[in-house]
Order: C-alpha cells, then structure tokens, then sequence
C-alpha cells in the first residue's frame, strides 16, 4: 500500500493523499489581485492530483509584500478574487491552503528582475524588529513600534478571518524564510529590548500571540499550520532545538502542523543543500514535539517521499519547482504504482 497516496485526517479536513503543493510566489498579481494566470496556475494542480495546493505567500498588507507582484489579502475584494480560483480547485478534488504573509525587512516595491536596476535593495516602507538590513545591499527596515507591532497583529487576524470566508481550507501562517514573523525569532534578526525581544520567550511572543488569535477566529474543525525556518544555517541564530520548543508551544495553542523550510534570514547563510536536506528537521520536531510535521525542500522522487512517510519521518511531503515542471507528476506515480482513481475520467485515455 502507498503512503503518499493515501488520505490524512487532519481535524475536519480529509486530503486525498499526502502530496502537497508548497507555497511558491508567482509574481504575477495586479495591485494584489489575482488574474488570468492564477486562474490557471492553480486549478491545474489540483486536476493533476495534488491532495492539497497551497496559494503563494499572499500578503496581509500592503507593505508586507515580498514584491510589488504579490498576491494579497489586506481587502475585502482581494479575498472575494481568490475565492473563485478556490472553488475551481475544490471542484478538482483538491483542498485548498493559503499562506498569510509579511515580508518584513525583505519586501521589495519592484518586481524581482528588476533587482539590478535599484542601488539598494528593499522597500522605504520596510519594517522589521530592529533597524538590521538583511544583507549589505540592502535597505535598513524601520524598526517597529508598539503601534506597528499591534497593526501587524490585526493584519494577520484580519486576514485569516478574509481566508474563512473565502473559502479556504487550510490557513497557515508563514514564520520562516527571513520574512516577519522569522526576523522576531531570530537573535539574528531581532536586538529588541522590550516585551518582543531579548529571551526566547519574548522572541517567540508575536507569532504566538498571533496564533492564539487566529485559532479564536477560524473555525475548530479547520487546520492551522505554521511554517517555520528550522535552522538558520548561521551562528548565532535559531536552532532546532529552538524549533523543537516552539513547535511544543505552538501545538498547546491549537497549530496542527509545523511545515518545516530553513534558512533565509540573512544572506551569508552557509546552506548544506543535497537531495531532501531538511528531511531531518521534519523528523525531529515531529517526534521531539509530537506534531503532525510536513517535509519540504529537494524532494523529486516517488521512492524519496514513500520513503518519508513510511518512516514516520514526516506526515505531509511538499514539492515545490517538480509542480512547475510538470503539474501532472501525481497522476503519472499513480499510475505507477495503480491507484488510478485520481485521475481525471477527462484525462484517462492519456494514461
């Protein structure tokens, strides 16, 4: 019997089997909105088998985009956008999740190949923990007050409340990749001397506040995830054993699972990358911390990600660039391996 194929209950949402596609910015939003690209992009994973398609980082205000070609959610109209594209993969058989995100210190006011043209990097509207540039080219963030740490906060909820109603059926908070909520956990990242810095436990204080309220405001039968940056692959910086404490404290407040990345909150970062490299972190903070854990990073193969969820390693595995390549891989493994029930009666002949 096949691991990756087979369904997972996690509170009221049953997936179709354990292949997930991550979260991957398409740079191709219009003031937020999504358009005719996402109409497609998305759909066609969920036709191609996927059990669960993640929308890209979509951000919870204006300024915390990643680039000015973000996706969005910080209006009510946006979400109202995104909700047509939802019901499109829904009637594919997919569910659906969407990340919440702020970029922080790296957001950007430009799309991405136009990074060369800019002196410096980075958005004058950045803000991030403390005034600490991501790299030497970069724009020095505004270091958040009071007043911007609690607009923050009410982005998120704002948003997650948006997500409900839109339709979605899995929201997960992004806490990783150097962006927002990574920079407060970072001692790399955040030399705060108040309430939201310093100690662990203050590092750790914004997302977590931001957890509890968002558990309060969505539904207790709908998943919440949180993707974290295992390692910070730096000295200094967060470690796993930090992860595995967080990850901990996270499932007390309601978190389902912790979608396990690394790196990305500076730019001398020293990443061991091979073949399924952050396997390993997945694994640990799943039996250190007890947690539904979900694999992601350098996975491509069928035997890889069985592999994974035959050990226990992982309870969920995501691809990222394979879904880009080729967004049929799911009907081709499971041809494969003859679980040719997903396969749409549309494409059957092909196979």
């Amino acid at each position: 019997m096949s691991c990756l194929f087979s369904s997972l209950t996690i509170r009221n949402l049953t997936l179709r089997n354990r292949i997930v596609m991550s979260p991957m910015c398409m740079y191709s939003a219009e003031n937020g909105f999504p358009n005719e690209f996402h109409k497609v992009h998305y759909p066609t994973r969920a036709y191609g088998g996927a059990g669960l398609i993640f929308f890209e980082a979509t951000a919870v205000e204006e300024r915390g985009r990643i680039s000015s070609l973000d996706l969005g959610i910080w209006k009510d109209e946006q979400a109202e956008a995104l909700a047509e594209i939802v019901h499109s993969c829904k009637k594919a058989g997919a569910k659906v999740g969407i990340q919440l995100a702020h970029a922080g210190r790296k957001a950007e006011d430009y799309p991405p190949w136009d990074r060369e043209k800019v002196d410096k990097r980075g958005s004058d509207m950045a803000i991030a923990p403390s005034p600490i540039p991501f790299g030497k080219n970069w724009k020095t963030p505004k270091e958040m007050t009071e007043r911007d740490i609690r607009e923050v906060k009410s982005a998120f909820i704002r948003a997650c409340k948006r997500a409900v109603e839109a339709g979605f059926d899995v929201i997960e908070i992004h806490s990783a990749h150097g962006y927002l909520l990574h920079e407060f956990l970072s001692p790399i990242s955040n030399s705060r001397k108040d309430n939201y810095g310093g100690s662990f436990n203050n590092r750790i204080r914004l997302l977590l506040e931001i957890v509890k309220e968002a558990r309060k405001h969505i539904p207790d039968g709908m998943p919440l995830f949180v993707r974290i940056s295992a390692v910070d692959w730096i000295e200094g910086g967060w470690t796993i054993e930090d992860s595995i404490e967080l990850a901990k404290i996270l499932k007390k407040e309601g978190v389902d699972l912790i979608d396990c990345s690394s790196g990305k909150i500076v730019e001398e970062e020293r990443v061991p990358e091979f073949p399924g490299f952050q396997i390993p972190l997945a694994e640990r903070i799943r039996k250190e911390a007890s947690i539904k854990t979900m694999a992601v990073g350098a996975i491509t193969k069928y035997e890889q990600a069985e592999e994974i969820l035959k050990n226990e390693r992982a309870d969920l595995v995501a691809f990222g660039r394979k879904f880009l390549r080729d967004p049929y891989f799911p009907l081709r493994w499971s041809k494969k391996i003859g679980k040719e029930e997903i396969i749409p009666r549309q494409y059957k002949r092909g196979f």
